[in-house]
C-alpha cells in the first residue's frame, strides 16, 4: 500500500541529490569543465559502409568515408580518414589524410599522409610528411613539400627582425 514515506522516496525530491566526487583520472560529464582542447564529435562527419556517393564533396569538418565515393574531395584544413571498408576513386584534398581502405587518385594533404597496415593508394601523394605502415600498398610518386613549411618560417623570422630593429 501508499503511504506517506514509500512515496517521498519514489518520487524525487526538487534539490538535486549529491553527486559522488569523480577520481581526477576520470572523465568528467561537464562539458564546462572539458579542457578546450578536447575534439568534439559534432565535428566529424561519417558516411556509412553501405553508402556510394558519385559526385563532388567539400566541407570545413573532419570526414571519415566507410563507404565508396567517386568524384573529388576537398576539406580544406580538415581531416579526412578512409576507414577499412571505404573506397575513394578521386583527386584528394585536406590537411591530413588517414588510409586504412582505398585510394585511387592524387592526394594532395598539407600536413600529413598515412597508409596504414591494409591501406592502398594508387596515385600521386603530394604533402609535408607521410607515413607508409608494413604492408600497406603505394604505387605512385611521392613529393615532399618542405620548401613552402621552412619558407613561411623563415619569412616569420625575418619580419620579427626587421619588426625589432626598427623600434
Amino acid at each position: 500500500m501508499w503511504n506517506n514515506k514509500q512515496q517521498q522516496n519514489d518520487f524525487p525530491s526538487s534539490s538535486p541529490a549529491p553527486v559522488p566526487a569523480a577520481p581526477a583520472s576520470s572523465f568528467n560529464a561537464n562539458p564546462a569543465a572539458r579542457p578546450t582542447s578536447t575534439p568534439t564529435a559534432k565535428n566529424l562527419s561519417c558516411l556509412g559502409a553501405s553508402l556510394e556517393i558519385k559526385g563532388q564533396i567539400s566541407g570545413d569538418e573532419d570526414l571519415q568515408v566507410d563507404g565508396k565515393v567517386t568524384g573529388p574531395v576537398s576539406l580544406g584544413g580538415q581531416k579526412l580518414t578512409v576507414g577499412r571498408t571505404g573506397t575513394l576513386n578521386s583527386e584528394v584534398a585536406a590537411r591530413e589524410i588517414v588510409v586504412y581502405g582505398k585510394v585511387t587518385g592524387n592526394i594532395r594533404a598539407r600536413d600529413r599522409v598515412e597508409i596504414k597496415k591494409d591501406g592502398s593508394v594508387i596515385g600521386d601523394i603530394t604533402t609535408a610528411r607521410i607515413s607508409v605502415e608494413d604492408g600497406a600498398y603505394f604505387k605512385g610518386r611521392i613529393e615532399i613539400e618542405r620548401g613552402k613549411q621552412a619558407a613561411n618560417v623563415e619569412t616569420e623570422h625575418e619580419e620579427a627582425l626587421v619588426g625589432a630593429s626598427a623600434n
